[in-house]
């Protein structure tokens, strides 16, 4: 029998973050390169959606890519690639060192009117991927305020001002028409905001939080936590859930962020 080549060791990728919401890629290879790019692959994505960047020598064994928040990059998750000899295939990245300290209580202008989140993590698999967010315009959410009867939301907006009429909505995920929607008055002081969500008129069911800076015939916001280095909020910040009485009866009620890290508030009805 001819004996079978082992796989290659994986390419192992570093990566740094800076606060304006680049990013920059050390990947640890050897050899004579050719043109190596590191390549990121929207997942899911139709037609096929890739951002090409060059590798170039950083040090000997390294090789470094960048991706500066000026360049686009849509929201979704990124799966990340390199091809640095010739015209082999790309090949997977497996993160290695990840620092994303700056990342920690980022506060960015909102001048560009839009707000760039990329946050690199492990998949389940081991591998390389970017998340990323665009919002134009966002609205970040901060401290929560958990009471028995409804939860309490400081943010702050950016990429624009909150005008005359801006409130808040809780909207029913399964809803349609007016009747899956709340309006919840607003506090606002220039682009910080506050609003609570009573539990008891709520219906069973999943509930999305968004604000409405100018009003009803404005633009609709989601509600989210993106500035920060925790790509995946869903299983890391949990919070207790509280017994209420909704219209329908006796219910459990408690926010939750989503797999997106936007912010949302279940109630699940209880026996009576």
């Amino acid at each position: 029998m001819t004996p079978q080549t082992p796989p290659a060791a994986p390419l192992r990728a570093d990566c740094i973050g800076d606060s304006a919401g680049g990013l920059t890629f050390d990947v640890a290879a050897h050899g004579d390169f050719g043109t190596p790019l590191l390549l990121l692959r929207r997942r899911d994505a139709e037609p096929e959606d890739t951002v090409s960047l060059p590798l170039a020598p950083a040090a000997e064994g390294r090789l470094r890519a960048a991706l500066p928040s000026s360049v686009a990059l849509p929201e979704g998750r990124w799966d990340a690639y390199a091809r640095v000899f010739g015209h082999e295939e790309p090949r997977r990245l497996v993160p290695g060192v990840t620092d994303l300290r700056s990342l920690a209580d980022r506060t960015p202008s909102g001048l560009l009117g839009h707000v760039a989140v990329r946050i690199p993590y492990a998949t389940r698999q081991g591998n390389l991927t970017v998340r990323s967010w665009l919002r134009a315009p966002h609205a970040e959410s901060g401290a929560l305020r958990l009471a028995d009867d409804g939860l309490t939301v400081r943010g702050r907006l950016y990429g624009t001002q909150l005008a005359h009429g801006a409130h808040a909505e809780a909207r029913a995920r399964s809803g349609t028409g007016e009747g899956g929607v709340r309006r919840l008055e607003l506090t606002a002081d220039r682009t910080e905001f506050g609003f609570t969500v009573p539990y008891g008129a709520l219906e069973p069911g999943d509930w999305d939080l968004w604000l409405r800076p100018a009003g009803a015939l404005g633009p609709a916001v989601r509600v989210a936590r993106l500035l920060d280095d925790v790509a995946d909020k869903h299983p890391v910040l949990t919070y207790p859930r509280t017994r209420v009485r909704t219209r329908c009866g006796p219910a459990e009620a408690g926010p939750y962020y989503t797999r997106d890290n936007d912010l949302s508030v279940s109630v699940t009805a209880l026996a009576p």
